[in-house]
């Protein structure tokens, strides 16, 4: 999530970084209080774990599990990524 701040402040400003931070951090707040929001991930059905996954913008997903009373956050996806590929980075 770092890395792509990073890169949406390089590319398009500090503004549009700042956005894309408070948007996370809100989607972040929605699962704390709501964590089976984010319907199971496909590409991750055959995990052991049920992996889910929630659109923080056009562009990015937070795919996480529940562990016990907490969330896991598992990985953080560009969706214009090769699907397959994605899916290969979560342990």
């Amino acid at each position: 999530m770092q890395q792509t701040a990073r890169y949406i402040r390089v590319q398009y400003g500090e503004e549009s970084s700042k956005k894309f931070l408070r948007d996370v951090f809100l989607t972040e707040k929605l699962l704390r209080d709501n964590p089976h929001l984010g319907p199971i991930e496909p590409l991750l059905a055959d995990f052991p774990s049920t992996y889910r996954s929630i659109v923080v913008n056009r562009l990015n997903k937070i795919v996480y599990r529940i562990v016990e009373d907490h969330i896991e956050i598992a990985d953080f996806w560009d969706v214009r990524r090769e699907p397959e590929s994605l899916a290969k980075q979560v342990k």
